[in-house]
């Protein structure tokens, strides 16, 4: 059991709707959905009874929802008195990330200063594919993710912008064009990296209307690049993303016409922010922004 499932249970009680209480609380339907899923398959009661759009509490729903409630203000009072008490001093960020670019040349150097300035605090990390990120910070299991901008549904601070690049084998037909387009991309198997930017990808050929010919999907960056290294396909990434390497196995070449990618950090709402996370905020846009 949770706080935040407490909160969502609370908030689907006073406005009676799963939709209203995703929208107060700036998350999915289906987020607020498996919350309250959850909470009833831990305490083993039906806390709602569910009548199309409208929902309605249960008898032990009604009793706990006192319950729930007086638990959450406990939880933030105490917050409240444990902030002013120790300010900076200590305290909890939680951040998700993902792919090389966050993960290995972000993160690492923000980081760095980060504990520095605020060593008493505790940062957790979290990484997964960019979708993934975005399901955490929608059901507040982190209180900062970095994030492909742009990301209407949240507040977001861009770090770094870098563009899209096509990897061919060395010894690949088109190796001596300057650049590239993604009709010229479609006919020779491709791979996809499920862990990076793909949803990028598959957006931009689908906006094209046009289709690659999609034959391994890899989890990992180096595995993608160590399938086009090997001749077995071609791909498009972030040029960001791509490892420090003196002498690559493939071939790097800009699409045309060229497509940028940014990269940041979002929140749900920079308001509700902690002090550790604002900090974090202030620290690695300042640092990317020199």
């Amino acid at each position: 059991m949770t706080l935040t499932q407490l909160e969502i249970f609370s908030l689907v009680a006073e406005l009676r709707g799963f939709t209203a209480a995703a929208n107060r609380l700036g998350i999915s339907q289906s987020a607020v959905s498996h919350a309250l899923k959850s909470l009833e398959q831990e305490l083993g009661v039906e806390l709602l009874h569910r009548h199309q759009s409208l929902v309605e509490l249960s008898d032990i729903g009604q009793q706990l929802l006192l319950r729930a409630r007086a638990m959450l203000g406990l939880a933030n009072t105490l917050r409240q008195e444990a902030a002013d008490a120790r300010g900076m001093k200590r305290g909890t960020l939680r951040i998700g990330s993902f792919g090389p670019t966050s993960s290995i040349k972000l993160l690492p150097t923000i980081l760095k200063q980060y504990r520095a300035a605020h060593p008493g605090i505790e940062v957790h990390i979290d990484e997964g594919p960019d979708r993934q990120v975005i399901q955490w910070l929608e059901e507040r299991r982190i209180d900062i993710g970095f994030v492909v901008l742009p990301e209407e549904r949240f507040d977001t601070f861009a770090l770094l912008e870098d563009q899209m690049v096509a990897l061919l084998p060395a010894d690949h037909p088109l190796a001596k064009r300057d650049s590239l387009s993604l009709s010229d991309l479609c006919h020779d198997p491709f791979v996809l990296t499920e862990a990076g930017s793909s949803e990028l990808v598959c957006r931009l050929f689908n906006a094209a209307r046009l289709t690659p010919n999609i034959r391994f999907r890899c989890s990992q960056l180096l595995s993608t690049v160590d399938t086009v290294s090997r001749g077995d396909a071609i791909t498009i990434v972030a040029e960001g993303s791509l490892p420090d390497d003196a002498t690559p196995r493939y071939l790097k070449k800009p699409l045309a016409p060229a497509v940028q990618r940014t990269v940041g950090l979002a929140v749900l709402d920079k308001r509700q922010c902690s002090p550790a996370a604002l900090a974090f905020i202030e620290l690695a846009t300042n640092m990317n922004h020199q």
